[in-house]
C-alpha cells in the first residue's frame, strides 16, 4: 500500500464477545493507497519511480554521454530502421545488435566481458498498442508538496539513420502536489495494432557475462541478437533512481541462499486478503459472518487466506472456518503505529493471542509486520528485533513454519535492509500494485509484478512471494491504467496467469466505510465478483 495512510493508533484488541460490532484494528493503514509505485525509492517528499514495459530488445547500444536538461518534460520520436550495418561495442552486457542488409550467412563471434560494478544502461523494449496516440516510457513521479526533481531518463536518438537509446537527465521544478511523467515517448499509431519500441533505464551488476558464437543464414534484411549470459547469474533489475544530478545507480549485493536449516512455506494455493470487517461501517464481524465469507473464498477454489492481525476475534473465528473449510490461514503481526518495538503492548499483545490459539496445523506462513519500514513505523534494526523476537515467542509455542515481513520494492532495497532481514525470513515478500506505476497496460501487469518480485528474490537469494496485490473498479487514471471493472477483470487475470500461487490477491469485498481517497479508488479494492462470491 501507498505514502498518506490515515494516522490512527492501535486500538486494544477486545475479548470474547465484547469484540462483536466494536470497531476494528485501526486497519485504515492495511488498505490506503495513495498513488504512488511500489518500486519507488523513497526521499524526502519526492518519490522517483522507473516504468518499464516488458518485451524483446530491438535496438540496444551502449549508453551516449549523459545530457542535462532543465526545461523539457517530454519528448517524441518515431522508429526508423537503421539504413547501415554497424556492431555496437560491448561495454556493458547490453544484447549485441547485428544488422544483416542482404541475404547470405553471418557468424558473431563469442564474447565475453566482465563487469565489476553494477552498471546502469539504456535498452529497448516493445509493445502492441492499439491505434491512437499514447504516451509511452519516461519516468513518473509523486511529489506531495511543490519541490524540485532531478532524475535520469531513458530516449532515442537518431543519428545518420540509426536509431539510438540513451539516458539523459532533466531538472523539473514540480510547481505542486501531484503525478509528473518526465522524458516520456509520444506515438500515434494508424493501423490497428503496432509494435511500439520504448527506451528504458536498465541494471546490471557484477559478473563475468557471455556471449556465444552464432551462425545465421537469412534470407531477407534482419536484426540478430546475441544476448549474454552470465557465470553468476545476474539479474536484469529495475533502476533506483535518487534526487541528486548525475544519477547513477547504486550496488545491490544479491544475497546467497542460507545455508543453515531454514522453515520451507508451503502455501495452501491460489490466496486472497481478508479481514473480518463489515463493508459499510468497518465494524467487527460476527462468527456466523466470517463463516459465510470463508465458505465463500473456499467455494471459489481459494486454498488460502491473508490476516494482518489479530484483532476481531480473527484468529478463533477466521481460524475455525478455516479449519470447517479446509483452507490454510497467513497469520500476522501488525504495526501500526511507529516505534515498532518488542516492549509494545500491542505487538506483545498479538504475540500471546497466536501461542495461545495455536493453530499451527493450518498456519504456513507468519507475517511480521506489513510495511512497516516503508510506513515509518519501524528502523531497520527495530524491525530485525521484532522478527527476531516474534521467531523465538511463537517457536517456544510450537511453530515451526515460515517467516516473512512484507513491504514495497522501495523499502526493501534501502541501505542496510537486506543486510538485516534477509537471513531472518524464510521467504522474502512484497506488496505491488500496477495500478500506480503508470504506463502498464493491463496485459502487462503480470509481467510488472513478476518483474517486482524479481529484485527483491535477487536481493535476498531466496524465493518470493507477493502477499498484496489487486486493482481497484472505480477510480481515477494513473498512465494506462484506470480504475474500471473491465481493467480490474484483466489485470488481475494477467497477475494470476504469471504468479499463480505466488500471489495474494486484495480484497474479498468493496471497504464503503473509507474515504474515496485522492485517487477516488479506496472504496473500490474488493474483486469477490470475478470469483463469484
Amino acid at each position: 500500500m501507498k505514502a498518506g495512510y490515515l494516522a490512527a493508533a492501535a486500538a486494544a484488541l477486545m475479548e470474547g464477545v465484547s469484540a462483536h460490532r466494536v470497531h476494528r484494528h485501526a486497519h485504515e493503514l492495511f488498505h490506503a493507497k495513495k498513488g504512488l509505485n511500489d518500486s519507488e525509492f523513497c526521499v524526502p517528499e519526492c518519490s522517483t519511480i522507473y516504468t518499464t514495459i516488458t518485451g524483446s530488445p530491438i535496438w540496444v547500444p551502449t549508453p551516449g554521454p549523459s545530457t542535462t536538461s532543465t526545461t523539457s518534460l517530454s519528448s517524441s520520436s518515431t522508429p526508423v530502421a537503421p539504413t547501415s550495418t554497424v556492431t555496437i561495442p560491448a561495454e556493458v552486457p547490453t544484447p549485441i545488435a547485428q544488422t544483416c542488409p542482404t541475404p547470405g550467412t553471418y557468424t558473431f563471434p563469442a564474447t565475453t566481458l566482465t563487469l565489476t560494478e553494477t552498471t546502469t544502461v539504456c535498452g529497448a523494449s516493445t509493445t502492441t498498442v492499439p491505434s491512437g496516440t499514447h504516451t509511452l516510457g519516461g519516468v513518473t513521479t509523486v511529489v506531495t508538496t511543490a519541490t524540485t526533481v532531478v532524475c535520469p531518463y531513458a530516449t532515442t536518438k537518431v543519428t545518420s539513420g540509426v536509431v539510438t537509446s540513451v539516458i539523459e537527465t532533466t531538472t523539473y521544478v514540480c510547481p505542486s502536489a501531484g503525478t509528473y511523467t518526465i522524458g516520456p515517448i509520444t506515438e500515434t499509431v494508424t493501423a490497428t495494432e503496432t509494435v511500439v519500441v520504448v527506451p528504458v533505464v536498465e541494471t546490471y551488476c557484477p559478473g563475468t557475462y557471455t556471449a556465444p558464437a552464432v551462425t545465421t543464414v537469412v534470407t531477407t534484411q534482419t536484426v540478430v541478437y546475441c544476448p549474454y549470459t552470465s557465470s553468476a547469474a545476474p539479474t536484469l533489475a529495475t533502476s533506483v533512481p535518487t534526487t541528486a544530478a548525475p544519477v547513477e545507480a547504486s550496488p545491490t549485493e544479491t544475497k546467497a541462499a542460507e545455508t543453515s536449516p531454514a522453515a520451507t512455506y508451503s502455501g495452501g494455493g491460489k490466496a486472497i486478503a481478508y479481514t473480518p470487517y463489515t463493508a459499510d461501517e468497518g465494524l467487527c464481524k460476527s462468527a456466523e459472518e466470517v463463516d459465510a465469507d470463508i465458505a465463500k473464498i473456499a467455494k471459489a477454489g481459494f486454498g488460502q487466506v491473508r490476516t494482518y492481525s489479530t484483532d476481531c476475534d480473527t484468529l478463533p473465528n477466521v481460524g475455525a472456518a478455516c479449519e470447517k473449510y479446509g483452507i490454510k490461514m497467513v497469520v500476522g503481526i501488525f504495526i501500526g503505529q511507529a516505534g515498532c518495538t518488542n516492549a509494545s503492548p500491542d505487538v506483545e499483545e498479538q504475540i500471546s493471542a497466536l501461542k495461545s490459539w495455536k493453530k499451527w496445523d493450518i498456519v504456513p506462513l507468519v507475517v511480521v509486520a506489513n510495511e512497516a519500514l516503508f510506513q515509518g513505523h519501524c528502523t531497520v534494526s527495530e524491525l530485525s528485533a521484532l522478527i527476531t523476537h516474534v521467531k523465538s515467542e511463537l517457536g517456544s509455542a510450537g511453530y515451526t513454519g515460515a517467516y516473512t515481513t512484507t513491504d514495497t520494492v522501495g523499502a526493501w532495497i534501502q541501505a542496510g535492509v537486506s543486510d538485516a532481514i534477509c537471513d531472518l525470513v524464510d521467504i522474502v515478500a512484497i506488496n505491488a500494485y500496477p495500478y500506480f506505476a503508470g504506463n502498464v497496460f493491463a496485459s502487462a501487469a503480470g509481467e510488472f509484478v513478476a518483474s517486482q518480485l524479481d529484485i527483491v528474490e535477487t536481493l535476498c537469494g531466496k524465493d518470493g512471494l507477493v502477499l498484496e496485490c489487486g486493482h481497484p473498479s472505480e477510480g481515477k487514471c494513473y498512465g494506462d491504467l484506470c480504475g474500471s471493472k473491465e481493467e480490474q477483470k484483466e489485470v488481475i487475470g494477467s497477475i494470476i496467469d504469471k504468479l499463480g500461487d505466488k500471489v495474494t490477491i486484495l480484497g474479498f469485498t468493496n471497504d464503503k466505510w473509507k474515504a474515496p481517497g485522492d485517487c477516488g479508488c479506496e472504496q473500490h479494492w474488493g474483486c469477490g465478483d470475478l470469483f463469484g462470491f
